[in-house]
């Protein structure tokens, strides 16, 4: 048989279906495109990766967030302008835990939607990733890249262990990569840590480098990445007793003052914490005593 004949034509032609067959079981999945006019929120997985619509988030309205006004109005007025295809900043929102870090993005989000259109028809979009799956962000952003919508990626609880290098990843899509975060897109983050970095790990990077200011300057300049640093504070008992208030106001519950307040104080007094989640939980503990379902917030 020689190369020319029409057997050796059909079984090379066989070798080579066989070979893209092979290619094609060991090729990655395509991403699909995301529909972004299916919801104006979504959550990002990576397997396979995709956006995931979210009907109805979970959020409280903004009006419930009390003892937070000065970063509350910060947020918002970066996040207007952003949806107006303004310059607008990164922002990492960091501090006390149960403070209304993640609650703020989400109703900054619901709020500009519901005041600012975009000149060209746009909707603002929330994108949530999650922590583990920072390092896909490349391909996140890929898919965001040519819609005519704005995009807040969201990432909440955003911090870094001793052995974690995925930082490096969101250093470079926030800034300094080759083609840089694209001009719809912004990146929010929460955090209890102010560098997200923890500080063990810092000293650590410091007695052992060679150049420990510049080990250090590496660590840190990650929060840098972010213009727009909003810290939220342990609150005072008038601001907790203000949100029980506004809770039990909302929800319209039947109760008086009288009663509320102390069990209030006494509820955040066991539990060594006044916040805006330690409200929340004495006002879901007070409904379900009182026979009272809850209105939940959504979108």
């Amino acid at each position: 048989m020689t190369p020319d004949t029409p057997a050796a034509s059909d079984a090379t032609h066989a070798l080579l279906l066989r070979i893209a067959d092979a290619l094609e079981r060991i090729a990655p999945p395509r991403v699909p495109t995301a529909d972004f006019e299916a919801a104006d929120a979504f959550v990002w997985h990576t397997d396979p990766p995709r956006c995931e619509p979210v009907p109805r988030v979970n959020r409280v309205d903004m009006e419930l967030l009390h003892g937070i006004d000065r970063v509350r109005d910060q947020l918002v007025e970066n996040t207007e302008r952003f949806a107006r295809g303004l310059s607008a900043n990164n922002a990492l929102l960091w501090g006390a835990r149960g403070m209304g870090k993640s609650s703020l993005v989400k109703a900054a989000h619901a709020h500009v939607n519901k005041t600012t259109a975009g000149a060209d028809g746009s909707r603002l979009k929330l994108v949530e990733i999650h922590r583990e799956d920072i390092e896909s962000l490349p391909a996140l952003m890929a898919q965001m890249r040519p819609s005519h919508h704005r995009f807040i990626v969201f990432c909440d609880d955003l911090s870094f262990d001793a052995d974690d290098t995925s930082y490096k990843s969101l250093k470079a899509v926030l800034e300094g990569g080759i083609e840089g975060r694209p001009d719809n897109v912004i990146f929010y983050a929460t955090s209890n840590r102010r560098h997200l970095l923890p500080r063990d790990m810092m000293e650590n990077e410091r007695s052992t480098a060679i150049n420990p200011g510049e080990a250090v300057e590496e660590k840190v300049s990650l929060s840098d990445r972010f213009g727009l640093w909003l810290g939220f504070h342990k609150c005072s008992q008038d601001e907790y007793l203000s949100m029980v208030e506004a809770y039990v106001s909302h929800h319209a519950l039947p109760v008086t003052e009288e009663r509320w307040r102390p069990e209030a104080l006494e509820w955040a007094t066991t539990r060594g914490s006044r916040s805006g989640r330690t409200a929340w939980q004495y006002v879901q503990d007070l409904a379900g005593r009182l026979g009272v379902l809850l209105k939940t917030a959504g979108a």
